[in-house]
């Protein structure tokens, strides 16, 4: 059984500290985190808990493993001084905040020979492998495009923006989906409130001519976490929302038919069943973190690896710098 060690108690670290707690793989038996009322408080919770204040300290201790949930500026020093240490290492997402950053962690985790996990969530919820097994078995059809919604009103994060707090999630979905980096990107978005943007929408293109769209955005009246994938043959509505049927296969389409004459070509609408399959009933983040746990024991390589992570942090840096590139251009033709 392995020692693990959580580091940040913020926001997402105690969901991370309940899942730990009751995973029989591991023994979930110490904590950091620079605010002292945070430390008291878990270790009230879970009374078995050793509490550190310092990182070194932390490390200095009999754990295997760090779980790290902190901002996502610490991530990449956290993560090196762990691996260095020969602690195997789970990040929260985004790996690091820059794709460099994010691809010295995963050389330092293969010379180390230690786990260097990336938590991106969604790849292991049931609604995202049913979809991903969809579009692998062909039964879509020639995919055509994707589109992401995933708005609501907040929650503002201080030290990222929209881009870097939501995007990722979609971008780490898609790039799981089709297993192939974007080859072209573009982004635009504003800040409406603060000095970071808070809506902003970007757009990638893919080697196999997939096409997908991404809006996300902090200032939205209703929650949205949509996200519709277009084939040939099928069409998918994935809405993480929907508490009953999160998966939707629409057995429709258009047809062009090659004219009998010298006539215009035909269009004919394929108006299909509706069809929701079934899906598993397991909680992703138990399932994202028993995958870690079980990785570090036979030695394989996790879905969302160092590598994994390093991608995802390329295509959100691309659709970045695309829009920057775009906004230098329209200054120069001024």
């Amino acid at each position: 059984m392995f020692r693990v060690g959580l580091v940040g108690l913020g926001y997402w670290g105690p969901n991370l500290a309940r899942v730990l707690a009751n995973n029989e793989r591991c023994d979930f038996s110490a904590c950091c985190d620079l605010d002292p009322r945070k430390l008291s408080k878990i270790t009230r919770q879970y009374p078995s808990l050793k509490g550190y204040r310092d990182y070194d300290e932390l490390l200095k201790s009999d754990i295997d493993a760090v779980f790290i949930a902190t901002n996502i500026g610490t991530h990449y020093e956290l993560a090196k001084h762990a691996l260095m240490r020969g602690k195997h290492v789970f990040v929260e997402k985004p790996l690091a905040d820059s794709s460099s950053k994010a691809a010295e962690l995963t050389k330092i985790g293969h010379f180390a020979r230690r786990t260097l996990m990336t938590g991106h969530t969604f790849i292991y919820s049931p609604p995202v492998v049913k979809v991903k097994e969809l579009i692998d078995s062909g039964s879509l059809g020639d995919l055509r495009y994707i589109s992401f919604s995933r708005v609501n009103l907040g929650l503002y994060q201080k030290d990222v923006d929209v881009i870097w707090d939501l995007a990722v999630h979609d971008l780490s979905i898609l790039l799981y989906w089709l297993g192939e980096s974007p080859i072209q990107a573009w982004s635009f978005g504003r800040a409406c409130i603060d000095t970071k943007r808070d809506v902003a929408f970007l757009w990638f293109r893919f080697p196999s001519g997939v096409i997908a769209s991404c809006e996300v955005s902090w200032l939205a009246p209703q929650k949205m976490r949509r996200t519709c994938i277009i084939g040939s043959d099928k069409m998918v509505v994935y809405d993480d929302l929907d508490p009953g049927e999160k998966v939707k296969l629409f057995e429709r389409g258009v047809n062009l038919a090659a004219p009998s004459d010298f006539g215009e070509f035909q269009l004919t609408y394929r108006m299909g069943d509706v069809i929701s399959p079934n899906l598993a009933n397991v909680e992703p983040l138990a399932v994202e973190i028993d995958h870690f746990l079980k990785c570090i024991e036979t030695g394989e390589a996790p879905v969302t690896n160092g590598e994994f992570g390093t991608d995802v942090v390329r295509a959100i840096e691309i659709a970045i710098e695309g829009a920057q590139a775009e906004s230098l251009a329209v200054v120069n033709a001024a």
